[in-house]
């Protein structure tokens, strides 16, 4: 289900601004737009591994809100089986250039890390497989739309596993006749069938994705492109593909440097322009 990328990365340094409530069935981290205003729509987040508690994803949540003029949410999709912050620093031990076998020898601490790592996956894995993720997802995107999203766009932007979600939720079910979402967004999604899952889309998705990611390779990445950009305009989508990008660039990026900042940046400016061009056409 996952490659070393999907649980390495940087964690960000910031207070959240925004609440946790009781939305539709799950336990969710809610904001809204400093300013005041009324939101334009509403975006779901759809997290990578770490889950909704994630700091760094209700950092890009609050982001979203200010930048876009959205209400954002982020539900507890995972019910407590997200990966756990420590695997971080774990998975950055086991998959250093230096093999684990070599390590070992040497000292028992990779194989504590090791042992940490796919005590944590496993029910990770088990539990959050897309196929039995999935209901959770359209149960809370069915009531959200009946609700609220009768009257204001929905849009969903996932990461990683998010992404698989967020390709699901285009594929065009719909509830009292219309879409479960207006528009998606995804950075660097993980777990998708291509092109079977892309060719199926309905909803116009925006992709986001890293030309060093190891889960998606560059020819992936051009076959998504052909096909979302063939797509007629209902559901004609995008592919930005960033130079020197990896895996979690989107939700990960490490600050300390200046490069993986700024995709981190675009990344946010892509999916606020691609929501609010299709909000607009969806009101």
């Amino acid at each position: 289900m996952s490659c070393p990328d999907c649980f390495r990365g940087s964690v960000h340094e910031g207070d959240p601004r925004g609440k946790v409530t009781h939305a539709y069935g799950l336990e969710t981290y809610v904001v809204e737009p400093s300013n005041g205003q009324p939101p334009k729509g509403i975006v779901v987040l759809l997290p990578d591994g770490f889950g909704w508690e994630f700091v760094n994803l209700r950092l890009l949540a609050d982001q979203y809100a200010d930048m876009g003029g959205f209400k954002v949410y982020a539900p507890e999709f995972m019910n407590g089986r997200a990966m756990p912050l420590s695997t971080m620093e774990s998975m950055k031990i086991v998959s250093s250039p230096v093999g684990i076998l070599t390590k070992m020898q040497v000292s028992p601490t990779p194989c504590r890390h090791l042992f940490r790592v796919i005590c944590a996956m496993v029910p990770f894995i088990t539990y959050n497989w897309p196929s039995r993720a999935w209901p959770r997802v359209k149960g809370f995107f069915e009531q959200l739309r009946k609700e609220e999203g009768s009257s204001l766009p929905v849009g969903a932007a996932g990461f990683c596993w998010g992404g698989k979600q967020v390709i699901l939720l285009a594929h065009g079910d719909t509830i009292d006749g219309r879409p479960l979402i207006d528009a998606g967004f995804t950075g660097h999604p993980s777990l998708l069938s291509i092109p079977g899952d892309i060719e199926k889309l309905k909803v116009p998705v925006s992709f986001a994705m890293g030309d060093h990611d190891a889960y998606l390779s560059v020819e992936q990445a051009e076959n998504i492109k052909k096909i979302v950009e063939a797509k007629e305009e209902s559901a004609r989508g995008e592919v930005v593909v960033y130079p020197q990008a990896g895996h979690g660039f989107c939700v990960r990026a490490d600050h300390k440097f200046a490069e993986s900042t700024r995709q981190a940046d675009e990344a946010a400016e892509q999916c606020v322009k691609w929501f609010n061009a299709h909000f607009g056409s969806a009101s």
